[in-house]
């Protein structure tokens, strides 16, 4: 695009209806990503505290990359909310962001964009910066401009918009005396003094050295304390440490281990941890489903069998027992075992002896049990189904995993654990989790637990675009509704007020058509037709002020005109 013609930002209504306020439960959220109102008198606050304490050079820097993060963030929603519009208005997201935010007013002087060339310069103009008035009124006019925030926010918009390194300079301040803020952006290679600018941006500014201070320390704690593997497992809430620290003292014996807890909580997981932590991690692990094998089969799939032992044994055949000799054998659902094999696996427990079936030679074997069952054993004992002597043997050593609801904490270090995995899998880019689908994970009842959330963040990576971030919308086949009371919460109008948004089975609308005698097909065309002439003719601008996209509009535009015809 050149500047040949004086540029106007395009109507925003598609932003702001991406803002919702929450009131019911105090949140406000910009398309899936939680936000704050903060008054500006805070943020001054710890403007003056920065400065005051690490000095204005440093803390211009600091400043300028979180605003450079958080125009980063608002690029990846640029082409999301305008697939089919120009490469300008596309653009204009950024800037029309910035205004709604309530961080400055923003005029287009001169754009000029290139992405297949590489080319951007772009000249803004700024008015009612909230960094100029926070920093006049506690440091008095400047000499140099401090526009810290919306200078790296503009930096980092266009740099992950066009997709290489773009500096932006203010080149006016109004703090320093001029009518009004101006900036200019190049790309990197086009400013003389590109690399002195980008330095604001690299890795050695306060902030960063305090994260690479942080990761130092963190590095040599674990190097320091003492060794072991959990694998998989990943959490820091009470509950998990609590069952984490009953794995780890059972890690250094042979003692039988009793893990319990609801189905999809990750028994197998914690076994597999023990046995990678125990002296018995070079021998084999073999894991063993007891209520996935027949009733009849399941001794001679855990004990072996001897040639003949049943029809179609034509050879001996060795169980899983002996298979795990030296090692850790897993029983799964034990709570589904028969009682017959419950008699003989509390002989191998004892004596650490099995029989083959069929056979009467007596095997010795080397083997530590770890055994996992979501039944109420006890409850089993009183109902005749499970063996009292092997539930007391089993129950040396029980180790109670926690459901998913009992540690919240956990479900975003999992949640991102899992991203990271099913990213990989699948070969696809995705930009995280939205703040709106955290606080829905936190808030979900689980009762698939740790299973449910792989599948559930498998599903989101597939449902996601690339590049994106996963919303609720990707994660639940129906997503929970804005407002915890069932309304739809509140949005901002044109006019910037606060509107409440009607709920789907709000039947006032219906009222108003019955009552205006029009018909569904009447109230779309006159939709449309109205959207059309409010943006002058420009399809791709009514398309967003619907909420469509720029295909969906021209075929219920021709609709419309077919209608007319007849």
């Amino acid at each position: 695009m050149s500047a040949d013609r004086p540029f106007h930002l395009p109507p925003d209504a598609d932003l702001r209806r991406l803002v919702h306020f929450s009131a019911g439960d105090g949140r406000i959220w910009l398309a899936g990503h939680r936000m704050l109102l903060v008054h500006v008198e805070a943020l001054g606050s710890l403007r003056r505290e920065l400065i005051q304490t690490i000095g204005p050079q440093q803390a211009r820097r600091v400043l300028m990359r979180a605003g450079y993060a958080a125009g980063q963030r608002d690029a990846a929603l640029a082409r999301q909310v305008r697939p089919d519009a120009t490469p300008f208005e596309q653009f204009a997201v950024g800037p029309q962001l910035h205004m709604l935010e309530g961080a400055v007013q923003v005029t287009p002087e001169r754009f000029e964009m290139d992405l297949e060339a590489g080319h951007h310069l772009g000249m803004f103009r700024w008015d009612h910066s909230w960094e100029v008035e926070t920093h006049v009124r506690h440091f008095g006019p400047q000499q140099e401009p401090v526009c810290w925030m919306l200078i790296g926010y503009a930096s980092g918009y266009v740099s992950a918009f066009m997709g290489r390194p773009v500096i932006y300079r203010e080149t006016e301040c109004s703090a320093c005396g001029a009518a009004h803020c101006r900036i200019e952006g190049r790309v990197l290679e086009d400013w003389p003094d590109g690399e002195q600018l980008a330095r604001d941006y690299d890795a050695d500014s306060m902030l960063v050295r305090i994260e690479d201070l942080q990761s130092t320390v963190d590095t040599l704690r674990e190097t320091l304390a003492p060794r072991d593997e959990l694998g998989e497992l990943i959490g820091q809430s009470r509950a998990f440490q609590r069952a984490a620290g009953l794995l780890r003292k059972a890690a250094g014996t042979q003692v039988t281990v009793l893990l319990t807890g609801e189905t999809g909580v990750g028994k197998e997981r914690f076994a597999r941890s023990l046995h990678a932590m125990s002296g018995r991690a070079a021998k084999p692990f073999v894991a063993v489903n007891c209520a996935a094998l027949p009733a009849d089969l399941i001794e001679s799939e855990l004990f072996g069998a001897e040639k003949g032992a049943y029809t179609g044994a034509a050879s001996a055949r060795i169980g899983r027992f002996e298979r795990a000799d030296g090692g850790t054998l897993f029983l799964d659902e034990l709570g589904e075992m028969p009682l017959p094999a419950q008699a003989k696996l509390l002989r191998a427990l004892q004596n650490g002896e099995i029989e083959r079936l069929g056979g009467t030679q007596v095997r010795k074997v080397d083997v530590r049990v770890v055994a996992a069952t979501n039944v109420d054993l006890e409850a089993a004992v009183a109902n005749g189904r499970f063996r009292r002597d092997l539930m007391y043997r089993l129950n040396v050593y029980p180790i109670p995993i926690p459901s998913l609801r009992e540690r919240v904490e956990d479900i975003e270090p999992l949640a991102v654990h899992l991203l990271r995995h099913y990213s990989a899998l699948h070969q696809k880019r995705i930009g995280g989790l939205t703040d709106r689908a955290l606080d829905a994970m936190r808030h979900h009842g689980w009762p698939g637990n740790v299973r449910e959330l792989e599948n559930l963040i498998e599903r989101g990576v597939i449902l996601c675009g690339s590049g994106e971030a996963i919303d609720v919308d990707d994660l639940f086949p129906t997503p929970p509704g804005h407002g915890k009371d069932g309304t739809g919460g509140v949005t901002v109008s044109a006019e910037g007020h606060l509107e409440r948004v009607t709920p789907a089975t709000d039947g006032h609308l219906l009222d108003a058509l019955l009552q205006g005698g029009l018909s569904l097909d009447a109230l779309e065309d006159s939709l449309i037709q109205e959207a059309v002439a409010r943006s002058k003719g420009n399809l791709a601008a009514a398309a967003r002020t619907l909420g469509l996209s720029r295909p969906q509009l021209s075929y219920r535009l021709a609709r419309v005109k077919e209608r007319l015809r007849d």
